[in-house]
């Protein structure tokens, strides 16, 4: 298997996750995407074959979107000199792989729309609820602090 950022010029193969939405991101967005300079697809292949795809895009974790306790705990983790309205954030699902490459971009966590499926998944692997706002929604925002990672 090998990593490969997608390119303008790769050729995208057949990729079915079963997921539709996901399926019609890789086809319709994810070059444009790469165009606009607002998200790169990284492209996992076996054997030139399409296996999983994950994106980067930077976000941001604001105090605005954040209900409760929560806020007061993430602006605990800086100094009083550096608590601000928001923090960076990057948008992926493999955090090792972005704490050991963190020089591509700052950020200190990493948040996910989460599908409520993967939320279990998600909460295991040390994910936490942003809001309340999106329980009734088809995905929650979720996120992690990129410290924690060993």
């Amino acid at each position: 298997m090998r990593l490969v950022p997608l390119t303008s010029d790769y050729e995208l193969t057949v990729f079915d996750c079963g997921d539709d939405q996901l399926n019609n991101f890789l086809y319709e967005d994810a070059k444009p995407s790469l165009e606009l300079r607002i998200a790169n697809t990284f492209i996992l292949e076996d054997h030139g074959q399409i296996v999983a795809y994950f994106c980067l895009l930077n976000d941001k974790v604001s105090k605005e979107e954040i209900i409760g306790s929560r806020w007061k705990k993430i602006k605990n983790n800086f100094p009083r000199d550096k608590q601000f309205c928001s923090y960076p954030t990057v948008k992926a699902k493999l955090k090792t792989l972005l704490r050991d490459e963190g020089g591509r971009s700052a950020f200190r966590y990493i948040t996910v729309d989460a599908y409520l499926s993967a939320v279990p998944f998600y909460e295991k692997n040390g994910f936490v609820h942003l809001t309340k706002k999106d329980e009734d929604e088809h995905t929650r925002l979720m996120f992690y602090d990129i410290k924690e990672v060993g």
